[in-house]
């Protein structure tokens, strides 16, 4: 019976050797003839981009963790281009960053614009590099209401308000703030503005006291950002991806992976576009707490 079986052993087993000879030669011929077929086998980096204003830190957030399980990803780079937005969003996408690093390198990559929370989502991350042109700095908070009181006088509206408390409609349109408003609002700015200078002092590894001196909302290019510790390298994109792939070792060529696109992924952005035209609305005339550089008005969305 073994005897039997020895010839059927030595033809499967040079049939598996022809196997993997003709697929090593078609995957030579493949590279040879067509690069881009082989990309399956590269190593890979992972590419999230935050562009414009930082209304919601949800997807950003999804597609972090996403790339962060995915163990084919070596890397993420953090492509940002934002005046910033709003503090909620913009520390929910800081703290996943925060919390992927020790895991998997994060290298952020600064792009025209990284201000304000543009910025502060980069402060985690493992190096963080900028183009020397690239308007970042802005570390502050800042919250706007809109007054509307004369003009509802001159053309008749009056607005009755209910309220449970003294505080209830402060920031109203149809009144100014009073001195205990004020205080109230300014306790909550310096609040906001500590846990915005904390998160640069720890994410950048200065202190508490240095972020502090700049931390006053002046703007700063990248070149000086870097003079200052807020960047490590200057470079642009490819020159991020190139630093990136030196710090996890690839050789070569590599694959950058973006997050995939949903099928209805066209009107979502339809529906984003749109609500992000009424934010910047709402902004520009309304009430809002923001980590926000609003010089790039055409950009100033959101709120950190």
């Amino acid at each position: 019976m073994a005897k039997k079986s020895r010839p059927l052993l030595i033809v499967l087993t040079i049939l598996l050797v022809l196997a993997i000879l003709l697929g090593g030669t078609l995957l030579l011929a493949l590279h040879y003839f067509n690069p881009s077929a082989t990309t399956l086998f590269k190593e890979k980096i992972g590419v999230v981009s935050i562009t414009g204003a930082i209304t919601s830190g949800n997807k950003i957030s999804s597609e972090l963790v996403k790339f962060a399980k995915d163990e084919s990803i070596k890397a993420i780079i953090l492509q940002i281009n934002s005046p910033g937005g709003g503090v909620g969003a913009t520390q929910e996408i800081y703290r996943e960053v925060q919390k992927i690093t020790p895991q998997k390198p994060v290298i952020a990559a600064m792009g025209s614009v990284a201000a304000s929370g543009g910025y502060y989502v980069a402060a985690p991350a493992t190096k963080i590099v900028s183009n020397p042109g690239t308007i970042t700095g802005s570390i502050g908070v800042f919250i706007q209401f809109v007054r509307l009181e004369e003009l509802m006088t001159k053309i008749g509206v009056e607005l009755e308000i209910v309220k449970s408390g003294e505080f209830k409609d402060m920031g109203s349109p149809d009144r100014k703030l009073t001195q205990r408003d004020r205080e109230i609002i300014n306790a909550l700015i310096k609040d906001l503005q500590s846990q915005f200078v904390a998160a640069v002092a720890s994410g950048r590894s200065l202190s508490v006291q240095k972020v502090r001196e700049i931390a006053d909302g002046r703007i700063f290019s990248g070149a000086r950002a870097k003079d200052l510790g807020l960047v490590d390298f200057l470079g642009n994109f490819q020159d991020a991806v190139e630093i990136t792939k030196t710090i996890v070792g690839i050789q070569g060529d590599v694959e950058l992976v973006y997050p995939k696109k949903s099928s209805g992924e066209l009107w979502n952005l339809l529906l984003e576009s749109s609500a992000r035209h009424v934010v910047k609305a709402l902004t520009d005339t309304g009430a809002g707490v923001a980590y926000r550089w609003d010089g790039l008005q055409t950009q100033s969305n959101g709120n950190y």
